[in-house]
């Protein structure tokens, strides 16, 4: 697909636009955290814990007296980094094994495709990504322009950098796109059970955790960390969302 082409679909999408807008709202925002903060997010004060929302703590404070704004700023740095960080790890390595198999064919394929069988505790997106790239290249290996290269001489790594990859990553960066949101609820998933970031070092499901018992007496410390989840996730949906409709042929 012709980029200007893509570029007015994307454009044409107010959702897509929408998404692309809180995702680098939240980029900005985490990049700038140490100028943006206006607190310590690792050290507070007891004299001022547990404060509503107010002028001087635009978020409240939460248990150690510490400014919650200043911890989902920073806590923002750690979130999306951890879920860009495995996508982009997901991504290159799915993609790999998937154009890979997909053009060796044969035994390559099969050996890829039983390893894929059996290392089910991988996470699920690379596997997603490889078979995702696996089909898509089974499909343009046999394309005329494909074979009229290889008659020509071309050699299998050019073929696949100049012929198969640009045609495969369209559906393997959508695939990644929607990934990063699982991947940001899955590090707060595990900071809440105490197995991701370790106080006090903050991270959205981190807070969460700490303001668990805390809901009726201070709701804050728990809820903004939460909404910043939400909008992170939604945030990267509606983009991935976006780049799949925009890439759809049929539309």
């Amino acid at each position: 697909m012709p980029a200007l082409l893509f570029g007015r679909r994307v454009a044409r999408s107010r959702w897509t636009l929408a998404g692309l807008a809180v995702v680098a709202a939240l980029a900005l925002a985490a990049a700038s955290a140490p100028w943006l903060a206006p607190g310590d997010p690792y050290h507070g004060e007891l004299a001022v814990a547990l404060r509503a929302p107010s002028t001087a703590f635009p978020l409240g404070t939460d248990a150690q007296g510490r400014d919650v704004l200043s911890r989902v700023l920073f806590g923002a740095r750690l979130s999306l980094a951890i879920g860009l960080t495995s996508q982009a790890i997901s991504l290159a390595t799915g993609l790999f094994l998937g154009l890979w198999a997909g053009f060796r064919g044969r035994w390559v394929d099969a050996v890829v495709m039983r390893a894929a069988d059996v290392t089910l505790a991988f996470p699920s997106l690379l596997l997603l990504i490889a078979v995702a790239a696996r089909g898509q290249v089974l499909v343009t290996r046999g394309l005329d322009y494909v074979q009229a290269a290889r008659a020509l001489g071309a050699s299998d790594v050019r073929l696949v950098a100049r012929h198969v990859l640009p045609n495969v990553l369209g559906p393997v960066i959508v695939a990644a796109t929607l990934g990063v949101g699982g991947a940001i609820m899955a590090e707060a998933a595990l900071s809440f059970v105490g197995l991701g970031a370790q106080p006090p070092t903050p991270s959205w499901g981190a807070m969460i955790a700490e303001g668990r018992d805390l809901l009726r007496v201070a709701p804050w410390v728990s809820l903004f960390p939460g909404l910043a989840i939400g909008l992170a996730v939604l945030g990267v949906n509606l983009v991935g969302d976006g780049l799949r409709d925009a890439l759809d042929v049929r539309a």
